[in-house]
């Protein structure tokens, strides 16, 4: 384990279901049989399905049919991190934390009107270290 990376795959948003239904009382019935908590969000009585831009982006982390996210990839630029690669590309904004020991970034983002702090792989790279792992992606 020193040093090795191991892959994980772990919930995106833990303690949350995301399904595709056009009945969600029924999944509601379902979610009551079970012994563990869960239920469907709901406000004031009336189910809260997910925004269209939510979808589009838990979509863009994913592909249809395998939802885990990918590693994202980034490069150390004096004190800034860029991202180079991976589904992080284009969200920097969202990343609250980074832990470059864990290989993780910790994102913030707003999920059926709450604040929702998730994690997701992030590999911070120096040029000398992605060089190493990837001599084609070099910077000339």
């Amino acid at each position: 384990m020193h040093g090795e990376w191991v892959n994980t795959t772990k919930p995106l948003f833990p303690g949350y279901l995301i399904c595709d239904t056009a009945d969600p009382r029924t999944v509601q019935q379902y979610l009551l049989r079970m012994d563990d908590f869960a239920r469907v969000l709901s406000q004031d009585g009336q189910f809260v399905p997910l925004a269209k831009d939510e979808v589009q982006l838990i979509g863009g982390f994913t592909h249809r049919g395998d939802r885990v996210v990918s590693m994202s990839e980034a490069l150390k630029d004096g004190d800034q991190v860029v991202v180079t690669a991976g589904p992080l590309l284009g969200h920097e904004g969202l990343i609250k934390t980074i832990n470059r020991r864990k290989s993780t970034a910790y994102l913030e983002l707003d999920l059926c009107g709450r604040r929702v702090t998730t994690r997701v792989g992030l590999a911070v790279l120096s040029a000398e270290q992605r060089t190493m792992r990837n001599p084609k992606k070099a910077i000339a």
